[in-house]
Formats: C-alpha cells, sequence, structure tokens
C-alpha cells in the first residue's frame, strides 16, 4: 500500500498521499499561477463552503492555523482580558496559548481516565465549588475574583469529548463553550440532547479546527479554519484575520495577518473529498490494532465512547512500560509518539501558575504511560500486524 517496508514502519506517512494526489495538488497552483490568485478568491470561497456542509454548520472562515483559529474564536466570542477559560491540561500548547495571547487566563478541569477527555464530572465540581454568581449572574472565581466566561473541551486523539453534560453546564452558568477540533475533523457525537450525530465543529459557539499538516485533513504548510453557526463570530473573523477591515483600506479594529492562503484552501479542497475514505480507514486500523492487542498484558488500548466517533488522529495506548516499549519499537524500526509526555500545568511556560505535581492527577499518570502508535489510510494490515506482534512479545518478555 506504501514505499514504507514492514520492517520500517514510519510513525506518519506523509508522502503516499501526496504522491497519490500530485496531478490535483498540481492543478491548484497551476491554477493560483494563471489567475494570480494567492490570497482570498474563489478557492478560499469555495473550501469554506464545503467546510461548513462537511461539519453541519452555517459558516466557515479560513484562517492562517490552528492556533489563529481558537484565539480569533476567543476574541469573535468577546473573551476579554482578565477572563479565566477553562480547558484540560493534558493538550497541545497552542490551546492554551491562544487563551493567554487574547488576555485572558487559561485554568484545568482534569480529565476522564477512559478516554482522557475533559470530564464533566470535575468541570461541575469546579463551577460549584470555586465560583459564585455576581449579581448580574456573571460566574465569578471566588479566590481570583475574575469572571469565569469560557470552557475549552479539546476533542483528543480524535474522539469528541462528552458534549452534553458539558453544553448542560455551561447553560447553567453562562459558559460560553468554544470546542477545540483540531484532532477531530470528521469525527461525530451523538447528542442525547438533540437525539441526533453532530459533528465535531458544530455543537459550541465555535469551533477551531488546524489543517496542519499532520492531520486527518491536513494541508501542505499551516491553515486552520473556525466554524460556527453564529453569523456575528463568522462575519467578526472575517474581519480579525484581515487586519480589521470591513472593506479594503476601511478598519473596523485592530486585526491580525490570518488569512487562509489560496494555494492551502485549494489543495484541502481537493483532500476533503477523500477524508471520508481516509477516516474509514484509520477506524479500520483502530479495530485490527485492537483485536491485536486487546489481550496484550499490561496494555490498555483506547476506548472509544458509545456516543461518539472517533476519527483516530492517533491511536494511542497505555502501559507503565513505556519508555522502554517505545525504545524497543524504535530498535525494531518501528517510529512512535509521545502525546504529551509533560502536561500543560507542569511546563516551564506555565510555572507561575505554581501548580504542583498531582495537581491533576488522571492527566499525569496518563502522561506517564501513553506511547501513540502509527496509525493512518496508508498503513498496510501487515505493519498493524507487525507493530501489535513487537508489542505483544515485548511485554511477555518482561
Amino acid at each position: 500500500m506504501n514505499d514504507v517496508t514492514d520492517t520500517q514502519i514510519a510513525f506518519l506517512d506523509l508522502v503516499t498521499p501526496h504522491l497519490e494526489l500530485e496531478e490535483e495538488l498540481v492543478a491548484v497552483f497551476r491554477s493560483s499561477l494563471k489567475t494570480g490568485g494567492f490570497v482570498g478568491g474563489p478557492m478560499v470561497a469555495g473550501f469554506e463552503n464545503d467546510f461548513a456542509q462537511f461539519c453541519g454548520t452555517k459558516y466557515c472562515v479560513g484562517v492562517g492555523s490552528g492556533t489563529d483559529a481558537l484565539r480569533f474564536a476567543l476574541i469573535a466570542a468577546g473573551i476579554k482580558p482578565g477572563d479565566i477559560v477553562l480547558t484540560v491540561p493534558n493538550t497541545f500548547i497552542a490551546t492554551t496559548e491562544a487563551i493567554s495571547q487574547v488576555g485572558a487566563t487559561a485554568d484545568f478541569v482534569d480529565v476522564l481516565e477512559s478516554t482522557c477527555n475533559m470530564d464533566p464530572e470535575r468541570l461541575r465540581e469546579y463551577l460549584e465549588n470555586r465560583c459564585v454568581a455576581d449579581d448580574r449572574g456573571v460566574l465569578i472565581h471566588r479566590e481570583k475574583r475574575r469572571p469565569v466566561t469560557a470552557v475549552v473541551p479539546v476533542h483528543l486523539y480524535g474522539q469528541p469529548a462528552d458534549m452534553d453534560p458539558i453544553l448542560e453546564l455551561a447553560d447553567k452558568s453562562r459558559l460560553l463553550v468554544i470546542e477545540d477540533a483540531c484532532q477531530a475533523h470528521g469525527a461525530e457525537y451523538y447528542s442525547r440532547r438533540e437525539g441526533k450525530w453532530k459533528k465535531a465543529g458544530s455543537m459550541g459557539i465555535a469551533a477551531a479546527f488546524s489543517f496542519y499538516p499532520g492531520k486527518n485533513l491536513g494541508a501542505c504548510g499551516e491553515a486552520g479554519a473556525v466554524t460556527t453557526n453564529d453569523a456575528g463570530i463568522a462575519a467578526a473573523i472575517g474581519r480579525i484575520r484581515d487586519h480589521g477591515q470591513a472593506r479594503k483600506y476601511y478598519h473596523d479594529m485592530e486585526g491580525y495577518n490570518g488569512r487562509l492562503d489560496a494555494i492551502q484552501a485549494g489543495i484541502l479542497s481537493v483532500k476533503l473529498r477523500r477524508l471520508p475514505g481516509w477516516n474509514e480507514r484509520r477506524r479500520e486500523c483502530a479495530a485490527r490494532y485492537g483485536e491485536l492487542l486487546g489481550k496484550a498484558p499490561g496494555v490498555a488500548v483506547p476506548v472509544e465512547a458509545a456516543s461518539t466517533r472517533s476519527v483516530y488522529h492517533l491511536y494511542v495506548i497505555r502501559t507503565d512500560k513505556r519508555d522502554a516499549l517505545q525504545k524497543y519499537l524504535a530498535d525494531h524500526g518501528v517510529a512512535t509518539g509521545l502525546h504529551y509526555p509533560v502536561p500543560l500545568h507542569l511546563q516551564k511556560s506555565y510555572r507561575g501558575m505554581n501548580f504542583a505535581v498531582g495537581a491533576f492527577p488522571v492527566t499525569e499518570v496518563a502522561a506517564s504511560r501513553s506511547l501513540s502508535l502509527p496509525i493512518g489510510p496508508t498503513l498496510s494490515k501487515s505493519q498493524i500486524e507487525r507493530v501489535s506482534d513487537l508489542i505483544c512479545r515485548f511485554m511477555a518478555e518482561i
């Protein structure tokens, strides 16, 4: 299925899909050369329309990166300097960078042991024990005396967070919900509140997507998008990404240079047509891994909640022998990844938040035990079997 041998297995194959689509991708570049359309224009508008339809939202606004997407969504939703925004500590730092860069402060809620997504019960405890509503109904942190205004659940590894209870708690506390869907292109969640399946990116007031090359839907460079059903938020992000312009040289505000390149939009349109098939192939890979590793001693395979359809951006096992297993696999030609070995609350960059080891125990245990295996639409059956056989052999011998 690809040029990588079964004995040398890459963590991520970014070559084969692009070679298979080479003519279509080159045609996108040729179109830009012939028209001079490099910024904005029909390729960007076309992708925005297609991705909105894919996600089941009214609007999609293309931006320069996933970090831009979350930052701009927070600004457009009205998050202000001094606000507190709740998220999880086991995510890539872009989640909290975006919060900090709008002048707000991130605070953390621990995750479920089963899925590593935000634990709704821990969120409820935070809101009930640490916050109080003022006379206007605004939620205020008791100790910090600052408003708590939003929650950013992260759909980690391609599996949506348990959104129904999160949305119910947010509604009760008048919090905005902005999804970090950067790993969840095409993932689905069964909303018990609405009685139907919903796509990641369609449940909060807005959602951020990254199209970094390694994502399920990846550009050939940096790119991102915000999805929303709110016309005001979509319009605001359209201005924010373009120096605050309502029209050329008329600036309603100071904004950013955060536009989606036309070439990247065209590339994403080509790939979007393949995304459902690629996601299904990832599910098949995950199912096969589960069959082969499900009884491996000392290995916990991913748990897919009954209310979700994961797209397996990552396939993450957990074991107390993580570091030794990673070395063993590397010695046998299998590349793996760590997502994420140091939780955000223990990072040097957030030392000023004064979190000690043990503050978020579920996250910390997961960080020490998690190992990401190769997965992707070009991974062959024999490669999955080889990886699984090596893991079973290692775990049986230790």
